[in-house]
């Protein structure tokens, strides 16, 4: 224990990291997860079929060789580098963001029929009938399980130490094991109560925006969307 406020000296250097990477691969999620679960719901098969292709396909492969392809492999192929924190969001982004797609196509779908042919007969136009009438009601539909993939995609963000981004993981398995390793029950202790934390957090955002969803369409938060849709295989 007497090594403990060095333990979290150092565990804290990488909090940044893992919080920028939290936050950006979640705001690449929501875009991508709304553009691909309403392009998996269009009428137009030149939509649908690349947007199934891209959430099968980052579904159905490993994250991490995903982040070596991004990082290790597309430098070869087209001559650029990114920077490690960078690539590391873009695969946060685009993996979970198909899982996402599917929370998006399964929630507007969970809209019952009499909403879409209320907006019809009030002469909505299909751009004002989703904005207006189908996604506000859906949207509270989707953040219960949205809770769960970020919360997934936090955990993920220690894959990033693999490319050598100074986040929570790798300050604690490149820095202090190897200089603390009589204490490795404790660092690991500690990184897991820093990743719980951060996770509550989330949580409690998501809960707030449940509630605040909820209320501006007059009702409670529902939760029907299967939560099961966030299950991964890893």
């Amino acid at each position: 224990m007497e090594n403990l406020p060095r333990i979290v000296e150092v565990l804290l250097e990488g909090l940044p990291e893992t919080v920028i990477a939290t936050l950006g691969g979640i705001a690449l999620t929501i875009v991508l997860s709304l553009a691909a679960g309403l392009g998996l719901l269009s009428r137009h098969r030149a939509v649908r079929v690349p947007v199934r292709i891209y959430v099968e396909g980052f579904r159905g492969t490993s994250e991490v060789v995903q982040l070596f392809w991004i990082y290790f492999v597309l430098p070869v192929l087209v001559g650029i580098q990114l920077l490690p924190l960078f690539a590391g969001v873009i695969v946060l982004g685009l993996n979970h963001g198909a899982y996402g797609a599917e929370i998006v196509r399964g929630a507007v779908q969970s809209v019952p029929r009499a909403q879409y042919e209320g907006a019809i007969a009030l002469n909505l136009s299909p751009a004002q009938r989703m904005r207006r009438v189908i996604l506000p009601q859906a949207v509270v539909e989707m953040l219960p399980p949205f809770n769960n993939l970020f919360i997934q995609l936090l955990k993920s963000t220690a894959l990033l130490s693999f490319i050598v981004v100074a986040d929570v993981t790798e300050r604690g398995v490149q820095v202090l094991v190897p200089n603390y390793g009589s204490d490795i029950v404790l660092i690991f202790v500690v990184m897991l109560l820093i990743y719980l934390v951060l996770a509550v957090l989330i949580t409690l955002v998501m809960r707030l925006a449940e509630r605040v969803a909820a209320r501006r369409v007059g009702r409670r938060p529902s939760g029907r969307v299967r939560e099961t849709a966030t299950v991964r295989a890893r």
